[in-house]
């Protein structure tokens, strides 16, 4: 894993200022998009389900999503 993310639990919302500190509201997209022709996106590790609904989950869920991905070694770049 690398450490270009830290783990999304040491984001604390007042971190969130800080230099490569993730909140779970943030997208953890990383503009490498292939969810056209692919289920799971090559770049973020989300659904396209999560993908077009990013916007309308809880934090919550998306902490959920940024749980799963992170396991499974995303967000990806180049």
């Amino acid at each position: 894993m690398s450490d270009a993310f830290p783990p999304i639990e040491a984001a604390e919302p007042a971190d969130a200022t800080s230099a490569g500190a993730f909140t779970p509201s943030d997208s953890p997209c990383v503009a490498i998009c292939s969810t056209l022709f692919d289920e799971v996106c090559r770049g973020c590790g989300r659904t396209a389900a999560e993908v077009s609904n990013w916007v309308f989950l809880s934090e919550d869920e998306k902490r959920q999503v940024w749980q799963r991905i992170r396991m499974q070694g995303y967000p990806r770049r180049g």
